[in-house]
């Protein structure tokens, strides 16, 4: 294979993955759940007060990752025979426990707790985009995901933040 197939080849790998329209605003919101990881392995890196990194991984949980995750499990994750959707609700009960662990731990302790619960998020993400959507979307027939879709868009999705201590951001 020469250079110029290499470079073809890469760029195919890369290709942007296509979501069916019904499964966007969940999907969109997965690069809000990418984002919280950056923020948190940032804030350690920054070496940032643990109470602040804790009290913004809650603040993310209440507004976007607990929504998120009931969504996902009432319109999408409705097989629970499937392993595949098996693997998508273990996910996220071990997503759950860790930010518990996180609130029980004393602040000392949080800092590896902090890149364990980033890593967890992150490969579920990838998880689901790569493997169980794609999967899904070949599953469920058009009339279940046109019927997933009507309930996806009539309710509010948004991966916007408005979240007031932007701890991640390097000070000048």
């Amino acid at each position: 294979m020469g250079i110029t197939d290499a470079k073809s080849l890469t760029k195919m790998e890369k290709k942007p993955i296509k979501r069916n329209e019904n499964l966007v605003p969940v999907s969109r919101e997965h690069h809000a759940t990418l984002l919280f990881c950056w923020k948190l392995r940032n804030g350690v890196k920054m070496e940032i007060e643990p109470e602040r990194i804790t009290k913004y991984m809650n603040w993310f949980w209440k507004h976007h990752l607990e929504h998120h995750f009931d969504t996902e499990e009432k319109l999408l994750f409705i097989d629970h025979n499937d392993e595949m959707v098996k693997k998508g609700l273990e996910e996220h009960q071990r997503i759950l426990a860790k930010i518990n662990e996180i609130n029980l731990r004393t602040e000392e302790k949080s800092y590896p707790l902090y890149h364990e619960l980033a890593d967890l998020v992150d490969q579920h993400t990838r998880y689901e985009e790569r493997e169980l959507f794609p999967y899904l979307e070949e599953k469920f027939s058009d009339q279940k995901l046109d019927e997933i879709g009507k309930t996806l868009h009539s309710e509010e999705h948004t991966a916007l933040e408005n979240y007031d201590d932007e701890f991640w951001v390097k000070e000048k």
